[in-house]
């Protein structure tokens, strides 16, 4: 199954370049650098200093683009059909669809569920992620579902 590890720093407890370190280790499809509070300096260094970390898994921009990197533009990180279909217009390699099931990083916010994912799935021609909630219990949901792979933060940050 392929999986994108998405950043997230603040939920990481320690040394984030060590966590990343981890992440590497576990060779994960890609690692997804969605650093969205910082600003263009900020995040470009930073994706430098990952990029030297990474060794062969791919390191993919997602809140700017950088040099020598994928990008992962925000507009493919959806959450209707809609989206997906007009991320695919405008050039998206792929699409993260979420969130599917429960997350603890959107409380009290309903997730879209199997049905949602597969619809999404069925209306592009673009490999879909799922992200939310992911888990290894419902990850070959997802799958069955006409995803690709699946996308995971809380997990990535805390292995």
């Amino acid at each position: 199954m392929k999986e994108i590890a998405v950043t997230n720093r603040r939920l990481c407890p320690g040394d984030f370049l060590a966590q990343i370190a981890k992440i590497a280790a576990r060779d994960p499809w890609a690692i997804l650098l969605r650093e969205k509070d910082l600003d263009i300096l900020e995040y470009t260094l930073l994706a430098s200093q990952i990029k030297k970390i990474c060794g062969d898994v791919p390191l993919i921009a997602h809140t700017y683009q950088v040099e020598g990197l994928q990008f992962h533009p925000p507009f493919a990180s959806i959450h209707s059909i809609e989206e997906a279909k007009i991320a695919q217009e405008r050039g998206a390699r792929f699409v993260i669809a979420g969130h599917v099931f429960e997350t603890q990083s959107k409380p009290g916010l309903l997730p879209r569920g199997l049905d949602f994912l597969r619809g999404v799935c069925e209306s592009v021609r673009i490999p879909v992620f799922a992200i939310g909630g992911i888990t290894e219990q419902n990850a070959r949901q997802c799958i069955e579902a006409g995803a690709l792979g699946v996308c995971r933060m809380s997990y990535w940050m805390n292995i």
